[in-house]
C-alpha cells in the first residue's frame, strides 16, 4: 500500500498502548478486545464509517495491536492505523448480517490462533458496540477462557490530553464559534428550522481557517418554545416565532476531537423569569469553573454549580457536565468523568470537559455551556463566546 501518515506520532501510539497495557495489568486482563470506535481510533488511527457491523481492535500481552473487522472496511484500516499491513484481519462478507453465522467466530479463531485462548481476555460489556450476540459466541467458542468486564478501561487512559490532542480541540472550538455566529446571522422569525440547520451543518463542515469540519458524533439539537423543555430533541420544518427561546446544542469537531458548546436565542422580548434564570446559570457557572482546577473533584464543581443555583431559586438535578475529546456517534462524551455529587474524580491538567449546567423551565429552556481544559493553575474556555442569551 502507498505510505500514510497517521493522525499521531509513533511516539504518541507508544504511549498509549502503553497506558493501555498498564490499565490491563491492573484489571488481571491478558488480552484485551476493544469495540468502541472511539477507543479503537485512539489506540490505532482507524477512522471510518463502518460501526454498524462486528469490528474490534485486539490487545495482546506483547506487540502492536490487531485491527478485525469486515474484510472490505479493512482497506480503510490499511489507510488509516498505524500498525503494518499484516495487522490488518478481515472476515469474509458471509459473516455479514447472517443470522446463520456471526463474525465473533472468527475472532474467536483469531485469539486461539494467536494464543489467546485459556487466557484472562477484557471486553467491553457495557458499550454500544459490543452485543449480547457476540458475547455469547465467544462463551461458545473459547469455552476455557475467562471473559472480564473491562468496560471502561481504554476510556479512562484517554482522560489527560496530549498537545497534538489540545491542538485539534482548539481548532475544534474555533469551528463552533462559528456554527453559533453563523446562527445569530441568519436566525429570524419565519425562518424554518431545518433551514437554519442547514446553515449550522454547511458551516461546521466548511470549518475555519485550516481546520476542516469533521461530522459530529450527535447531530444539531435544536428545539424552540415547548420542545426546549426537554433536551435531546432535534429539529423539524416548523418556521421561527417571536417569543420563543431555542437552545443549541452542537459541536464543532476536527479530525474526530469534538469541542461541544450551547447557547439559547430568544426571539423579541425575553420574559423576566428568562432573564432571572440567565442571571442565575452565569453566576452559578462562574462560581462553579473557579472549583475546575487541578486538585480539586468533580464533585466539586457540581456542588459549587448546585449550591449557587439552589440559592439563587432554581433546581437542576441532572449533571452539569462530562469529559470530551475524540468520539464517534452516537455520543460526544468519553463516559468516564461526570461534575456531578458523588464523583470525586481529581481534576489533572489535560482534562477537558463540557460544563454543561442545562435549565429546562416550564416554557422553554437555557443552555449556556462552555468546554473547558483543566490546565497547571486552573481551567482554560476553550471557546470565546460571550456567556449569555442572545437576543434578536
Amino acid at each position: 500500500m502507498p505510505d500514510r501518515i497517521p493522525n499521531f506520532s509513533p511516539e504518541e501510539y507508544a504511549t498509549r498502548l502503553a497506558k493501555t497495557r498498564a490499565a490491563m495489568d491492573a484489571a488481571n486482563v491478558e488480552w484485551l478486545i476493544v469495540t468502541d470506535p472511539s477507543n479503537m481510533a485512539w489506540l490505532t488511527g482507524y477512522d471510518g464509517w463502518s460501526f454498524y457491523v462486528h469490528q474490534a481492535v485486539l490487545v495482546p500481552p506483547t506487540g502492536l495491536p490487531l485491527w478485525w473487522g469486515r474484510a472490505m472496511d479493512g482497506l480503510g484500516a490499511l489507510r488509516t492505523v498505524y500498525m503494518p499491513d499484516d495487522h490488518v484481519i478481515g472476515y469474509d462478507d458471509t459473516y455479514v448480517q447472517n443470522p446463520a453465522k456471526h463474525p465473533h467466530e472468527t475472532l474467536a479463531d483469531l485469539i486461539r490462533q494467536r494464543g489467546g485462548s485459556g487466557t484472562r481476555v477484557g471486553v467491553e460489556l457495557d458499550n454500544y458496540y459490543y452485543s449480547a450476540a457476540a458475547h455469547q459466541t465467544l462463551l461458545q467458542h473459547l469455552p476455557d477462557t475467562q471473559f472480564i468486564d473491562a468496560t471502561g478501561l481504554v476510556n479512562w487512559q484517554r482522560a489527560v490530553k496530549s498537545d497534538a490532542e489540545i491542538t485539534r480541540m482548539r481548532k475544534a472550538a474555533r469551528i463552533v464559534e462559528a456554527m453559533h455566529t453563523r446562527i445569530l446571522e441568519v436566525a429570524e422569525p419565519g425562518l424554518p428550522k431545518h433551514h437554519l440547520v442547514a446553515e449550522i451543518l454547511s458551516t461546521a463542515t466548511k470549518g475555519t481557517g485550516d481546520a476542516w469540519g469533521d461530522y459530529p458524533a450527535i447531530v444539531p439539537l435544536t428545539p424552540s418554545g415547548l420542545d426546549a423543555t426537554a433536551p435531546h430533541l432535534t429539529w423539524d420544518d416548523k418556521p421561527m416565532q417571536t417569543g420563543e427561546a431555542t437552545f443549541f446544542e452542537i459541536a464543532g469537531v476536527y479530525r474526530r476531537y469534538h469541542c461541544p458548546q450551547s447557547r439559547t436565542l430568544f426571539l423579541g422580548s425575553m420574559p423576566e423569569h428568562f432573564k432571572d434564570a440567565e442571571k442565575a446559570v452565569i453566576e452559578a457557572t462562574h462560581k462553579a469553573l473557579d472549583q475546575a482546577k487541578p486538585g480539586n473533584t468533580c464533585e466539586d464543581v457540581a456542588n459549587a454549580f448546585n449550591g449557587t443555583l439552589n440559592r439563587l431559586g432554581f433546581e437542576k438535578d441532572s449533571r452539569t457536565g462530562y469529559a470530551i475529546g475524540l468520539s464517534y456517534p452516537p455520543d460526544w462524551g468519553e463516559r468516564t468523568m461526570s461534575f456531578r455529587r458523588g464523583d470525586t474524580t481529581p481534576l489533572e491538567p489535560g482534562m477537558t470537559f463540557h460544563f454543561m449546567p442545562a435549565l429546562w423551565l416550564a416554557d422553554g429552556g437555557i443552555e449556556i455551556t462552555e468546554p473547558i481544559l483543566i490546565t497547571d493553575t486552573g481551567h482554560e474556555c476553550l471557546s470565546t463566546l460571550p456567556r449569555e442569551v442572545f437576543v434578536k
